[in-house]
């Protein structure tokens, strides 16, 4: 795949900028970090953004997340899973990355905590459907509760907080998702509770200023995807 270094530079540094602009319009004291969504694209443009400063990274296919995960080994770079779980991927997601923002059934959980065992807790997000979406994957709002409460006793997995794709019609899903993030922390108190995922580069200022603390921004930095 031909790609052009210095297009993809100066759109990170666009991002930047933006998420800049919009962390200081929301008066953030703690900044919302960019999650930068690499799948389709290859090793060697995550490599050159490593290099102009960018550590996290998301990926939704497992074994292409896989072979660019062995590719990059050199370089400490922090994993994102952002695609839906099936039960039979739960090993080498619990083995090779560092954050997984898409749990929305115990039983995923439960594999992934298992399966964990002898290295440092994975940071895991529960995914919402906001807006009960059929097109949508993540837990209803009226669940989250039962699904925080199952996962507390888990030692392998530092539960961070929420992760949402809001209906792109718009609406209050941010504040909706916001509140439903500050109803928990108060509920169950756990000290970690401290990660919203939510937004992209069309919505990056209005998510943050509703409390995303991660924007996911992929064809913005990278280009279009290219599917085989």
């Amino acid at each position: 795949m031909h790609w052009d270094k210095s297009k993809l530079l100066i759109n990170y540094q666009q991002v930047l900028q933006a998420l800049d602009a919009a962390n200081q319009a929301a008066n953030r004291q703690s900044p919302a970090g960019l999650l930068a969504v690499s799948k389709t694209k290859p090793a060697t443009m995550i490599r050159a953004l490593y290099e102009a400063g960018q550590q996290d990274f998301g990926e939704n296919y497992l074994q292409e997340a896989l072979d660019k995960i062995d590719e990059l080994k050199d370089l400490p770079i922090t994993w994102h899973y952002i695609g839906s779980i099936q039960r039979n991927k739960t090993r080498d997601i619990a083995k090779y990355f560092d954050w997984v923002h898409t749990i929305e059934r115990e039983v995923i959980a439960k594999r992934l905590n298992e399966q964990r065992a002898g290295l440092a807790p994975l940071n895991v997000l529960i995914q919402v459907n906001i807006d009960d979406e059929d097109s949508k994957s993540g837990c209803l709002p009226d669940e989250l509760p039962s699904l925080i409460s199952s996962m507390m006793g888990y030692e392998n997995l530092c539960l961070r907080g929420l992760m949402v794709i809001p209906d792109k019609a718009g609406g209050d899903a941010f504040v909706r998702t916001k509140a439903l993030f500050d109803e928990m922390a108060e509920r169950f108190k756990l000290p970690q509770w401290d990660s919203l995922s939510m937004g992209m580069s069309g919505d990056m200022a209005e998510a943050v200023a509703n409390g995303s603390t991660m924007v996911r921004v992929g064809t913005a930095i990278f280009g279009a995807r290219e599917y085989a």
